[in-house]
């Protein structure tokens, strides 16, 4: 069969178009551009892309500080956070990123106003995979989605919950406005959150604090408690009551900024609480912890000796109840205070004397210390 050559010549750019096309379909990538806003916030948070697609992410540091992207498998989120907190000094190493098969692609850790390319093929399986910062203290509020599905479809911004709650488009809140209506008047200025949404007690936030080392923790308490707890030296620092923290310079973007309390600590454990012999100096080594019911509960080891901490308000909502769980004790533990630390402490088990407090090694086992607030002032 013989094709006219004008006939063929017009059809050609045709022929060119189709296969450019389906090329195009086959093999085109779709690029995502991420940067980072203040506030410990992805500018892109939430994506849809079909099933088997091929993307591009070019993630650009744009803040003061690190960070790394994680996407995980669907609703693995939390865990992934924290099992980075819990990598401890081993963090770094591995960009905070968790060895798990939950951690389907990530970029590690970079730099302020670096930029890494993650290039990828999205889930056969249709669902919400979502993607976090996993660097310390950022995971609880710096976080997306990648809605994998046939039909492009997503939820209403407002009632996507798997953003972050300041991100889904909700009305201003009553200082917000105020602040509007009265924008170029002399007034006093409403203060501005010191956290970017309003979380639920109990919860927990890797923090630089003063008077803790790097690896603190800083843990927030029904009843308006808080407490920091020292995953470097492996115990509680310090508590206090009236507020949690004042995140607002770490928000801003500020490198070296500190977490500052907000209320008034009524607690300062002045030593290492714990001795298996009276005055020896014993070795702890942080372990990390796990969420019950949204507490920590933290693990280390003294001499070797598993030790399990969770604290939790105590029911006069002016203290701390401290249990512990050491289930492989076998001989007499000291529990050792303070006068000076701002608290009275009563235990369920063994004898106070001296400000020292001796368990047998049955009773080391399982206990609890409860903490009250002495009257008085700051400590």
């Amino acid at each position: 069969m013989r094709v006219n050559k004008k006939v063929f010549l017009l059809l050609l750019p045709a022929l060119f178009a189709v296969k450019a096309n389906g090329q195009g379909i086959k093999d085109s990538v779709t690029t995502i551009l991420m940067k980072v806003e203040t506030g410990l916030q992805f500018d892109v948070v939430r994506f849809h892309a079909k099933p088997g697609q091929k993307l591009k992410i070019v993630f650009e540091n744009t803040d003061d500080m690190d960070h790394n992207m994680v996407i995980t498998r669907p609703g693995a989120r939390e865990e992934m956070v924290t099992a980075a907190l819990n990598l401890g000094e081993k963090g770094p190493a591995v960009s905070y990123i968790p060895k798990s098969p939950k951690v389907l692609w990530s970029i590690p850790v970079i730099s302020p106003h670096q930029q890494k390319v993650l290039t990828f093929t999205a889930p056969a399986e249709s669902g919400v995979y979502p993607y976090v910062c996993t660097y310390p203290g950022h995971g609880f509020v710096m976080y997306g989605a990648m809605y994998v599905n046939t039909t492009g479809k997503m939820p209403d911004l407002a009632e996507d919950m798997n953003i972050p709650p300041n991100r889904r488009g909700a009305p201003m809140s009553d200082g917000e406005k105020h602040d509007d209506m009265h924008a170029g008047h002399h007034m006093p200025a409403v203060p501005k959150p010191l956290h970017p949404y309003t979380p639920i007690a109990p919860y927990v936030y890797r923090v630089f604090i003063e008077g803790a080392s790097p690896a603190a923790i800083a843990v927030s308490l029904p009843n308006n408690l808080s407490y920091c707890w020292d995953a470097g030296t492996c115990r509680l620092r310090f508590a206090w009551k009236g507020g949690f923290l004042d995140n607002s310079d770490l928000w801003k973007g500020k490198g070296d900024a500190l977490a500052k309390v907000v209320g008034k600590i009524f607690f300062r454990e002045a030593n290492f609480p714990f001795s298996f012999e009276e005055n020896e100096m014993p070795v702890a080594d942080y372990k990390g912890y796990r969420l019950i019911k949204r507490y920590p509960e933290f693990h280390y080891t003294i001499n070797g000796t598993a030790v399990y901490e969770m604290i939790k308000p105590g029911l006069d909502k002016n203290g701390l109840v401290r249990n512990f769980r050491i289930p492989g004790a076998t001989k007499a533990l000291w529990f050792i205070t303070d006068s000076k630390d701002g608290v009275t402490y009563k235990a369920s088990a063994g004898q106070w004397k001296d400000g020292k407090l001796k368990l047998t090694a049955a009773q080391a086992k399982n206990f609890t210390i409860t903490m009250t607030a002495k009257g008085g002032g700051t400590l």
